[in-house]
């Protein structure tokens, strides 16, 4: 794009290209499949999901204190207009630091459950990232580890059955 067409594109009156939405719905959906898997085959209090998430998680617990990893997100509450400046201001802390940090990802309103329609909001990364650390490291998607192990388990008894 040029230096004219950037100086002059308004993104208030840009078109709402269906294509490109579909491209991001598309890397949102896998990154939550990837985290999904990934979970699936390692214990989430053991996972590191950045090179930062001490740093993240602690700027997390000083920024929002009143966040409990274990309680259902309020997504109202989350994308007020008091929950978005503090939001914001924490995200922006990371601009530079973490790739894609405001890229939008899909994240599960509470920890007890899987993915789906009514449990997943849509959100930037850098939420996703202080969410899903607070709960690994509170060891909340244990589960999910834990689930799909026995789920094999129980695969592998009924493959090796006569």
């Amino acid at each position: 794009m040029s230096v004219a067409a950037r100086s002059t594109f308004n993104a208030e009156e840009a078109d709402n290209l269906a294509d490109i939405e579909k491209q991001f719905a598309v890397k949102a959906v896998q990154h939550m499949q990837t985290y999904w898997t990934i979970l699936e085959r390692v214990r989430g209090s053991t996972l590191r999901l950045t090179k930062m998430d001490d740093e993240i998680y602690e700027h997390l617990k000083k920024d929002f204190p009143e966040f409990d990893p274990a309680a259902t997100i309020d997504e109202d509450e989350m994308k007020s207009e008091k929950g978005k400046v503090r939001w914001r201001d924490f995200m922006m802390a990371y601009e530079k630091k973490v790739d894609s940090y405001n890229f939008g990802t899909m994240l599960r309103i509470n920890p007890t459950f899987e993915y789906g329609d009514p449990e997943t909001i849509f959100v930037p990364r850098m939420q996703f990232y202080a969410v899903e650390i607070a709960r690994n490291k509170a060891g909340l998607n244990d589960w999910i580890y834990e689930q799909a192990q026995k789920e094999k388990e129980e695969a592998s008894k009924k493959a090796s059955e006569p």
